[in-house]
């Protein structure tokens, strides 16, 4: 990450991909819509006014021109231009760059990653778009985002996880950590009580992945105890289906040693009036 965007990014290209440093009026901006975070904390938007008020802007929004409509889309930088707003500022510094919907969206995302902006599922969210609409695999997200490809994979996994969970992780009541931990959890139910419990007792990391284990052996351990079906005999089976085809219902027989029951299934009296009467009853 350390590398920046300009080289995270492919060069301005000579056929008309260009680049210019200029003042946009605020309200030719436009937030992007495919924009990776979802959710602003209010205290340090409020704090990065403050701090805009005091010193103005210090770095351009990267921005692009958009395709309808006139003005420019937001590529990274929105957390500046809504505090820019809030300070009553009339004009912004830009950084306008042609970018494909591709590069445009992998900027967006190493800017946030830059500046920690990003929950872990909405960065989770969007490397698994990078890989899902645009086709890159884990290995080139890695290198376009300064990260392992095994870091990748781990942050995709988050979402594997129950929708609660995830918004637990969303609003920081548990951290990535914690999330990793409950995915050892053996079932959905389990990873939810967990989260929970994780969440409201304050549990470190640590505590999360030993409960997540205990609760895995235990559910282990209750399938191994688990009774097995017994096995019917092909002559049991043979006699079930001629039962089944000769009342035209499903019949089961159960048998211990010669001895056991019958059990036929019918939807309603009439069926059963129907199979007696083809028993003979």
């Amino acid at each position: 990450l350390g590398r920046g965007l300009d080289g995270l990014l492919p060069a301005a290209s000579p056929r008309g991909a260009s680049t210019a440093e200029s003042v946009a009026r605020i309200e030719e901006l436009h937030r992007n819509r495919k924009q990776p975070r979802r959710r602003v904390d209010e205290a340090s938007l409020e704090e990065l006014a403050a701090s805009i008020r005091e010193h103005g802007i210090l770095e351009p929004i990267l921005v692009r021109k958009r395709r309808e409509g006139g003005g420019y889309e937001i590529i990274a930088g929105e957390r500046r231009w809504r505090a820019a707003q809030r300070a009553g500022l009339h004009e912004v510094p830009i950084f306008v760059r042609e970018l494909s919907d591709e590069n445009a969206f992998q900027a967006a995302i190493v800017e946030n990653l830059q500046r920690e902006d990003l929950n872990p599922i909405e960065t989770a969210r969007a490397f698994r778009r990078l890989r899902d609409e645009f086709g890159m695999t884990g290995e080139q997200i890695a290198q376009r985002v300064g990260k392992s490809r095994a870091a990748i994979a781990n942050s995709m996994r988050l979402l594997e996880l129950p929708e609660l969970v995830l918004d637990l992780l969303e609003t920081g009541a548990i951290s990535e950590g914690h999330g990793r931990a409950i995915l050892q959890a053996p079932d959905e139910a389990a990873q939810i009580r967990l989260a929970k419990l994780a969440a409201s007792k304050r549990l470190s990391v640590r505590d999360v992945e030993r409960l997540a284990r205990e609760a895995a052996a235990v559910e282990g351990a209750r399938k191994t105890k688990a009774p097995a079906k017994p096995v019917k005999s092909a002559n049991i089976r043979d006699l079930e289906e001629r039962l089944t085809k000769k009342l035209g219902c499903a019949v089961r027989v159960q048998d211990q040693g010669g001895r056991g029951t019958l059990e036929i299934d019918y939807g309603d009296l009439d069926e059963l009036d129907r199979i007696l009467g083809v028993i003979g009853g």
